[in-house]
């Protein structure tokens, strides 16, 4: 039996990528996912990860081990949320028979959840560019939309360099766990932005055709909403107040007036 062979013509790395994680090393994940969705909500995708590590109580090697850059862990956050966001999105479309209730349910839903505070300003540049049929996104609206408190990011490879010998990350260990890089493209187009943009797609051409909603309103337009309507406040009845507040008067401005 070879060096590394463990018997079934695998190497012993190769199984211990596709084997079920430790416990511990379950749980360490799902501290760095909890904390990241965490930091980046808080202060933007610029966030250092040393912020997540010491929010997952774990040292950034840890962090690095799983996630071998930011824009990988960055990428696993961005998908996740753009999945809530389409599941959110069709249940409104499935259970609202109302064109308006269903855009508004959708919008009070992902606001409360905080989703848009991890939509990531690729989305809202592609939502921008996604309205109707022969509509052109005003220039500097949504297609220039960032969310709100977000930083530039830091260089990761000089953070890699600081974590010193406790980084070792292992990219196709990542890919074999269903990670981030496993969906391919690019960090910061997160996947599942097609069905996010083809569901809410459907509320926004439902509610325009029964008159419901502004002309001249876009996908791109609500994705913005959705990002800006959610504010990271540091007192949480505070910033439910505040986010309630401002979704009813943005609300308001999506809705169609009667001519005269």
């Amino acid at each position: 039996m070879g060096a590394g062979d463990d018997g079934t013509g695998r190497t012993s790395a190769a199984a211990g990528r596709n084997a079920p994680l430790r416990v511990d090393a379950q749980r360490n994940l799902e501290h760095v996912l909890r904390a990241a969705r965490e930091v980046f909500g808080e202060l933007g995708y610029g966030a250092p990860m040393e912020d997540v590590a010491r929010r997952a109580r774990v040292g950034v090697g840890t962090v690095y081990r799983r996630f071998p850059s930011k824009d990988v862990l960055v990428r696993r956050i961005a998908e996740e949320e753009t999945s809530r966001l389409t599941e959110q999105a069709r249940t409104a479309l499935g259970q609202e028979e109302d064109p308006w209730s269903a855009l508004s349910r959708f919008l009070r839903t992902s606001v409360a959840s905080g989703a848009g505070r991890l939509l990531p300003p690729s989305v809202l540049r592609v939502g921008a560019s996604a309205g109707h049929p022969g509509e052109q996104a005003p220039e500097g609206a949504a297609a220039g939309a960032r969310v709100p408190q977000q930083r530039p990011a830091p260089d990761t490879d000089e953070v890699a360099a600081r974590a010193g010998g406790e980084v070792r990350a292992d990219a196709a260990g990542t890919v074999a766990d269903g990670g981030p890089q496993a969906a391919g493209g690019r960090a910061d187009e997160p996947g599942g932005v097609p069905a996010l943009l083809d569901v809410v797609g459907r509320l926004v051409e439902r509610a325009r055709s029964a008159g419901a909603l502004r002309p001249d309103v876009t996908v791109g337009d609500v994705l913005l909403v959705i990002a800006t309507g959610a504010p990271a406040l540091p007192d949480p009845g505070h910033q439910q107040a505040a986010s309630a507040r401002l979704l009813e008067i943005l609300l308001e401005g999506l809705r169609s007036r009667p001519a005269g």
